[in-house]
C-alpha cells in the first residue's frame, strides 16, 4: 500500500474510533448538498417564513389561553405515534405544556425544512431529516430534570432519592462498561444455564462454526430435519432463549429434528475470510452434515436475517447447480432486495463504507459497539434519551430480560466479509439483480424454486417488512408470507401463549398474480396468536409422516459428538 493511502486510512481509522464508526464527510455533504439547494430555492424560503409565523403565532394564543386562563392544556399537536415521552398527564399542566407543544412545533418546522427542497438527493433528504430528528430529540425538554413534570415530581417525592440512584446507576454503567461487562442484569442470564439450555450435542465443527443436533422430545418425529442459520452479527441462542421462549425446544416439541448452526466469534486473523466463504463454511458444511445424519432426506432451511439472506442465496446456488437436498426455505426478518432496506440504509454510501473499510483493515473485524451506535440511533427514543431519563434522572431499572442480555452479548464481524456484504448487497444489490457470485458463479432468487415462507415484523427498523415482502417477487417459488406483529427481534421470539401477539398469513402460488404490499395487506384478515404454530403446520404439511428420530451424529461418517450444547463457539469473547 501506498505511504498516502496508509496516512488517510490510519486517520480515517482513528477519527471512525471516535465517531462510533460514522462517516463525517457523508453527513458533510449531505448537509452541503441541503444547504445550497435551500439556498436557490426562495418559494421555500417563503413557505417556511410563513409557517414560522403561523406557529410562532399558534403558540402565542396557546400561552395566553392555558397559561393565564386554564392551566390545564389539552394538546394541540399530537406526537407521533410511537413517541411516548409526553404521555405522563403532567406534561399537560402549564408550563410543560408549553415546553412540549414548542418542541412539536419545532418538529414540524424541520421536518418541512429538510424535506421536498428542490434539486436534492433523496439520499441527502433523508440523512439531513434524520440528523435534524437526532438533534431535536436530544434538546427535548423530556431530557431534562427542571423541564420535565415527572422528574421533578418524582424528585420532590422522594426527597431527592431518586436522583441519588440515578448517580449510582450512572457510575455503575460507566465502571462496568470501562471493564468490558455487560448491563447490570445480564449476569442473571448465564448461556448454557438459564439460556440455550435445549439439550444437544455438537456433531460438526470446523474454523467457522459449531453444529449443533438437539435431542428429540417427542418418540417419533418427522423424517424432513430442520436446518437454521442465524445471523452472525449476534449470537445463535436468540431463538433458544429461556426454555418458555426457545424456538427450538417448540419444534422438537412438535416433533421436529432441529441443528442449529453456532458461528464462531471471529477474531483479526479472520480478516479474510469473505463473504462466499461464510456460505461455503457454514451452510453448505452444515448441510453436509445434517444430509450424513439424516441420509436420504432433503432439509427445511430456515435463515433468520443476514442467516436468511445467506440461506436464499445458498437454496439459489444449489438450484442452480442441481443440488436437491432442500425440501423448502424459511426467511425470518431476510431481506433479498435491497433498495429500500429502511433508514439503515441512512449509513451505507460510499463515504460511510469508506470509511468502515479503513476501520475495518486496522482491526481485521469490526466490534458489535463500533456498530450499535448506528443501530441505537435509528430507535434514539427508546434505546438512548428514555434510557437516560429512565436510568439516570428517575432513578429505576428496567428489569432485565433474556433477549435484552442477548443482545448485549455481542459478536465481530470479518473485514472483508463486511465489506463484501455492504458493498455487494446494501450498496450495488446485486443479488436482486444476479449479479452476486456463490462458488465463482452469479446467482439469481429466480433460481429458488421450493416452497417458501418468509416472515416479516410490523416495526422492523432493520429488515422493513415491505422490503422482506419482494421476495415475492423474485423466488419462482410457492411463497407464503406471514406479517406479524412486533419488531426485529420481539416479533420473531413469539411464542405462543405471549401476549398482544397477532399475525397475517397468505398462501401466493407460482402462478398467481403478484399484489403489492399495500393491497396485500388490505385484503390479509388479521389472526391473533403466535404465527410458531401456522409454521409448525407449514412444515409438517411439507414433511413426511412421522418415524423414529435419527441417531444424534454419525460416527461412522465423521460426525461423531464433540460435546453437549450449546458448544464453545457460543461461550468466546
Amino acid at each position: 500500500m501506498p505511504l498516502r493511502h496508509a496516512i488517510d486510512e490510519s486517520v480515517h481509522a482513528a477519527v471512525a474510533r471516535m465517531t462510533g464508526g460514522l462517516s463525517p464527510a457523508a453527513l458533510a455533504e449531505a448537509w452541503f448538498d441541503w444547504a445550497i439547494h435551500a439556498a436557490f430555492s426562495p418559494g421555500k424560503h417563503a413557505a417556511l417564513g410563513m409557517k414560522l409565523l403561523r406557529e410562532q403565532r399558534r403558540l402565542a394564543q396557546f400561552a395566553a389561553r392555558y397559561g393565564l386562563v386554564q392551566g390545564e392544556a389539552p394538546p394541540r399537536i399530537d406526537p407521533l405515534p410511537q413517541d411516548h415521552r409526553f404521555d405522563d398527564p403532567a406534561w399537560q399542566a402549564w408550563p410543560f405544556s408549553f415546553a412540549c407543544q414548542a418542541f412539536h412545533s419545532a418538529q414540524q418546522w424541520w421536518h418541512d425544512a429538510t424535506t421536498d427542497v428542490p434539486g436534492m438527493s433523496q439520499a441527502s433528504q433523508d440523512l439531513v431529516s434524520f440528523a435534524a430528528r437526532q438533534v431535536l430529540d436530544a434538546l427535548a425538554p423530556s431530557n431534562l430534570p427542571w423541564t420535565n413534570p415527572v422528574v421533578l415530581r418524582e424528585t420532590l417525592r422522594s426527597g431527592g432519592t431518586t436522583f441519588a440512584r440515578g448517580v449510582i446507576n450512572a457510575a455503575e454503567d460507566t465502571l462496568r462498561a470501562a471493564g468490558g461487562l455487560g448491563p447490570v442484569g445480564a449476569d442473571a442470564f448465564p448461556v448454557g444455564r438459564a439460556v440455550a439450555v435445549s439439550p444437544g450435542k455438537v456433531v460438526f465443527r470446523n474454523r467457522l462454526i459449531e453444529l449443533i443436533q438437539y435431542a428429540p422430545t417427542t418418540d417419533a418425529v418427522r423424517p424432513e430435519p430442520v436446518l437454521i442459520v442465524p445471523a452472525w452479527i449476534m449470537k445463535f441462542y436468540i431463538l433458544d432463549l429461556s426454555p418458555g421462549n426457545s424456538l427450538v425446544r417448540y419444534l422438537t416439541a412438535q416433533g421436529h429434528t432441529v441443528f442449529m448452526i453456532s458461528w464462531r466469534n471471529p477474531g483479526p486473523e479472520d480478516r479474510a475470510l469473505s463473504f462466499d466463504d461464510y456460505r461455503r463454511l457454514g451452510i453448505m458444511a452444515a448441510l453436509d452434515a445434517v444430509s450424513a445424519i439424516v441420509p436420504g432426506r432433503p432439509v427445511h432451511a430456515a435463515g433468520y436475517c443476514l442467516g436468511g439472506t445467506l440461506a436464499a442465496i445458498a437454496a439459489a446456488a444449489m438450484s442452480r447447480d442441481g443440488d436437491a437436498r432442500l425440501a423448502s426455505l424459511t426467511l425470518f426478518a431476510a431481506q433479498l432486495d435491497f433498495t429500500e432496506a429502511g433508514e439503515l440504509t441512512l449509513f451505507i454510501g460510499e463515504s460511510q463504507i469508506s470509511f468502515l473499510e479503513s476501520l475495518m483493515r486496522s482491526q481485521g473485524t469490526l466490534d458489535f459497539s463500533q456498530m450499535a451506535g448506528a443501530f441505537q440511533l435509528l430507535r434514539s427514543n427508546d434505546l438512548i434519551w428514555s434510557r437516560i431519563v429512565r436510568d439516570y434522572l428517575l432513578g429505576r431499572r428496567e428489569p432485565m430480560t433474556d433477549l435484552m442480555a442477548w443482545n448485549a452479548d455481542s459478536t465481530r464481524l470479518p473485514a472483508r466479509m463486511h465489506s463484501e456484504y455492504l458493498r455487494r448487497l446494501f450498496l450495488d444489490n446485486d443479488l436482486a439483480e444476479g449479479r452476486l457470485e456463490a462458488g465463482g458463479e452469479p446467482v439469481s432468487p429466480a433460481d429458488i424454486r421450493i416452497p417458501v415462507f418468509a416472515v416479516g415484523t410490523e416495526r422492523d427498523h432493520v429488515a422493513p417488512w415491505r422490503s422482506v415482502f419482494k421476495i415475492h417477487h423474485l423466488a419462482e417459488a410457492e411463497v407464503t408470507f406471514v406479517l406479524c406483529s412486533g419488531g426485529h427481534n420481539a416479533g420473531i421470539v413469539a411464542e405462543p401463549g405471549h401476549p398482544h401477539r397477532r399475525y397475517r398469513m397468505r398462501t401466493k402460488d407460482v402462478a398467481a398474480r403478484h399484489l403489492g404490499p399495500d393491497a396485500w395487506i388490505a385484503t390479509t384478515d388479521s389472526t391473533e396468536g403466535s404465527w410458531w404454530p401456522a409454521w409448525s403446520g407449514w412444515l409438517a404439511a411439507r414433511s413426511g409422516p412421522p418415524g423414529p428420530p435419527p441417531g444424534m451424529g454419525a460416527p461412522a461418517a465423521g460426525y461423531p459428538e464433540l460435546g453437549d450444547a450449546p458448544g464453545t463457539y457460543v461461550l468466546e469473547a
